[in-house]
């Protein structure tokens, strides 16, 4: 069976960071499971080799990279949410976008009642929709 699951890599260790702040904000998010560097691997000690996380009720994995990359994250690739109510709505993207940048004010831009595209204090992109 093939499957397909997104990958998320941070720089710098702020994989764990990231986690914690998604499954303390996103509802339907938990971790599944952490494996972490350990003494003699490649990797800084204690940071995530591979995590299996559930983020609004999606597959995620995340790594912590140990080689310095030359590119981070792009707002062409982003988190689609929907939303159930205004108040979750306002909830998720001003809690996503504290720390971060609003590429897009929510807003009502003629797909949707209102809509908000964010990327969060670890450079990941968040597009927001009330449904």
């Amino acid at each position: 069976m093939t499957s397909m699951t997104p990958f998320v890599m941070f720089q710098d260790g702020k994989g764990e960071a990231a986690l914690d702040f998604y499954v303390a904000t996103i509802p339907d998010s938990r971790l599944v499971a952490i494996d972490r560097f350990g003494p003699g691997d490649p990797g800084p000690e204690g940071t995530i080799k591979r995590a299996h996380a559930i983020i609004a009720g999606q597959a995620v994995m995340v790594h912590d990279s140990f080689v310095t990359h030359g590119f981070d994250f792009t707002p062409s690739f982003s988190f689609f949410v929907d939303c159930g109510d205004e108040a979750e709505f306002d909830r998720l993207a001003a809690a996503l976008s504290d720390g971060g940048q609003v590429l897009m004010p929510p807003g009502d831009y003629g797909w949707s009642r209102k809509f908000a595209w964010l990327s969060d204090r670890f450079g990941v992109s968040w597009q927001v929709n009330l449904a």
